[in-house]
């Protein structure tokens, strides 16, 4: 246990320590709550859909941590660079209590990524149920644990940040665009549907639009559960990879 504490306790001071990475990480999901929001804020009440910032918000704050929590990723491949991973993996402790430390640290961090963007809606005029927060942070959670376990997985079998930005650049942005999270999912495609129920984002966005406002459709049930198991099964795989770099 004290390895997966002192490798949390080192992802979470990387983070405080770096202010510009705080102040930067906040611009982009402030750009799409103000010009999404506002700027199609009339014409999603024209359509009877209510406030579009409310309907906007829960998917913004996933956006927020869908980002951090995969580009933790990146510090392995600096760590490999940099010989730090290497020191780490002789340590005569095993790889599967590295990667929980890793994979943990990240989550923190995107988890406070994620409630830091949450506190930054509440003035552009979203209002949640504050009661049910504890129920939104599950599901804020599991996010966080299955990107941080993704893009630990990505991490671990390549060795080129450049390859790596590109990659996540090629999977990530249809995982966001393709998860409901700026859009209602109501009327779509029948594909579109296939292709937005075999998205794990889609079930968390679902589950924290359900905890905040009571927006339901999937249902919060399951959402917990296939959210839940996709995230069991990426952290096996995440573990296994991560287990298997050559130093």
């Amino acid at each position: 246990m004290g390895v997966i504490y002192i490798l949390w306790l080192r992802q979470l001071k990387r983070y405080i320590r770096s202010k510009a990475r705080i102040v930067g990480s906040i611009g982009q999901p402030l750009l799409f709550l103000v010009a999404l929001g506002f700027g199609f804020g009339p014409v999603f009440a024209k359509a009877g859909e209510g406030s579009y910032i409310t309907f906007l918000a829960p998917g913004i704050i996933a956006m927020s941590i869908l980002f951090t929590s995969v580009f933790t990723g990146i510090e392995i491949i600096w760590d490999k660079q940099f010989g730090f991973l290497k020191e780490t993996l002789v340590a005569p402790v095993s790889r599967l209590k590295i990667m929980i430390g890793r994979t943990l640290g990240g989550a923190t961090v995107a988890i406070i990524q994620g409630f830091i963007v949450l506190i930054v809606t509440v003035p552009l005029g979203f209002r949640p149920n504050v009661a049910a927060l504890p129920l939104a942070f599950i599901f804020m959670l599991l996010i966080s644990l299955f990107f941080t376990a993704f893009g630990t997985a990505i991490a671990s079998l390549l060795s080129d940040m450049q390859g790596f930005q590109l990659i996540m650049n090629f999977v990530i942005m249809p995982i966001f665009f393709l998860s409901g999270a700026l859009f209602p999912t109501d009327g779509l495609p029948p594909a579109l549907q296939i292709v937005l129920k075999a998205n794990p984002l889609y079930y968390g966005i679902d589950g924290m639009r359900d905890a905040f406002m009571g927006l339901v459709n999937s249902g919060m049930g399951l959402d917990f559960m296939v959210l839940g198991i996709i995230t069991m099964i990426f952290l096996i795989i995440g573990s296994y990879l991560f287990s298997k770099i050559q130093i």
